[in-house]
């Protein structure tokens, strides 16, 4: 990824890393009904865009897996609207082979918008072979992809042990090295996360050193209080004692 892809966003850090699809009307008039999925299925193959930005975005209401060949396929969609629609509603309706077609896309959508979404849609696969691109996103994209990696990082790697094995050290270097606090601080949350399901083993213990470094160190109160935040969630000896010693100095 290149400086003129950084660019492609006017991105805002204080826009609280909102989609494109919170800008987009209600579906129906009134909220609570429930979109037809024989209607939302066949506007997927509309001429039209913002049919298929509605009927996409419906799929991430419902679910209904005759549309993931469709979803698919919109994910190479000309427009941005319609790519993020599609992965939000894969992100509802996950399968094997949306993860394969959310990793190609992942690794060559110029628009940082859609890489949120099928990073997001990514986390719910439940595929193992998103790790890697995740772990990319996290060190390599802009803020808000990096946020979200670090949620799906945590939510995919949970699966099995050799993938949360996989998925700390990334987390850890977002926790200590990068710029935005956010990222940070969702990286803390990811890393308490996948740290419940480790045993007491050399990663959990470099994990939990990570988090109580950060405790310490970080300048920003909002990732002290996600690194404190995890600690207490995984009742790690450690660092109850040191949110102990800390609260007694009156320093958090």
């Amino acid at each position: 990824m290149n400086e003129d892809d950084l660019s492609v966003l006017d991105f805002d850090l204080d826009a609280d890393f909102e989609s494109p699809l919170d800008e987009i009307e209600p579906i129906e008039s009134e909220p609570a009904a429930e979109p037809d999925p024989d209607a939302m299925l066949a506007l997927l193959s509309s001429e039209d865009i913002s049919q298929r930005i509605v009927a996409a975005r419906a799929f991430s209401e419902i679910q209904d897996e005759r549309a993931i060949v469709h979803l698919i396929r919109l994910l190479r969609d000309v427009c941005p609207l319609v790519r993020v629609s599609a992965a939000y509603g894969l992100g509802r309706n996950p399968s094997f082979d949306a993860a394969e077609a959310l990793i190609h896309q992942l690794e060559k959508d110029w628009n940082g918008y859609v890489r949120k979404g099928i990073v997001w849609a990514l986390g719910n696969c439940g595929d193992r072979a998103a790790i890697a691109p995740l772990t990319q996103a996290l060190r390599m994209d802009i803020p808000a992809v990096r946020l979200w990696s670090a949620s799906a990082l945590a939510q995919l790697a949970k699966l099995e042990y050799n993938d949360i094995i996989a998925a700390i050290p990334p987390l850890i270097y977002g926790l200590r090295r990068d710029p935005i606090a956010a990222v940070r601080g969702n990286c803390a949350w990811a890393i308490g996360k996948l740290c419940r399901e480790l045993p007491s083993n050399v990663v959990y213990a470099t994990a939990i050193d990570a988090l109580l470094e950060t405790l310490v160190e970080d300048e920003d109160m909002g990732v002290t209080e996600d690194a404190r935040s995890s600690l207490l969630s995984v009742g790690d000896p450690r660092g109850l004692q040191m949110i102990e010693t800390l609260e007694k100095e009156g320093l958090v």
